[in-house]
């Protein structure tokens, strides 16, 4: 690799090497994060909704001890309530889960960002590193020396569009799971947040029937 290669279009491998540090460390935190959710949260939440129609303040601390996972907060957030009603139960289940949301969604942004930058940054590595070899090109000397060198340069110029590349496919691939798997956790907020609160209305139900008796 020449050193004028180093001096212009090498300098955008600086922030390319900066995006893949990145998006590999937030790729990492999400995997954490998503993998802690999908191998604990369904079990819990079934066995929680299994006791809860028989024993509801029981079921609680089930609960309380998966705080870290989204759906236990969210359902905690509804039933910490002092005998809510159920359109109450129903608004306090609907906003602790809007609450989730930027949690669930965490860092998209970020990968977005990193996925549109680095192509544009490898082609203007690459447009650097072409200013610089044609101009290191002198008239009539097509078959000389700087003609091998500029052959070289221009090679060496199109690495940064392929580290791009690169970045940003990698990116887009993890970005994309990402998506996939945050419409999943939404589908199973609606799903057993539906079954709660039908269960809260049930319950609620016979509450009122029992006292007005």
């Amino acid at each position: 690799m020449s050193i004028r290669f180093l001096s212009l279009s090498g300098l955008v491998l600086i922030p390319l090497l900066g995006f893949s540090m990145c998006a590999i460390a937030l790729i990492i935190e999400r995997l954490f994060f998503w993998w802690r959710i999908q191998r604990q949260q369904t079990r819990v939440i079934q066995e929680f909704l299994a006791r809860y129609p028989d024993n509801p303040q029981g079921a609680i601390p089930l609960l309380e001890k998966h705080e870290n996972l989204p759906l236990a907060r969210i359902f905690l957030a509804a039933l910490e309530l002092n005998h809510p009603t159920p359109e109450e139960f129903r608004l306090a289940l609907e906003s602790a889960a809007q609450a989730e949301m930027p949690l669930l969604k965490r860092f998209n942004t970020v990968f977005e960002t990193i996925i549109a930058v680095a192509p544009l940054l490898g082609l203007l590595g690459t447009i650097l590193g072409l200013i610089e070899s044609f101009a290191a090109l002198k008239i009539g000397d097509v078959g000389g020396t700087n003609s091998a060198g500029v052959s070289a340069g221009i090679s060496d110029a199109l690495v940064t569009t392929a580290v791009g590349l690169i970045v940003a496919i990698a990116t887009l691939l993890f970005a994309n799971l990402f998506r996939g798997l945050y419409r999943r956790q939404l589908a199973l907020i609606q799903r057993y947040g539906g079954q709660l609160e039908l269960f809260y209305r049930n319950s609620s139900f016979l509450r009122d029937r029992f006292s007005a008796d």
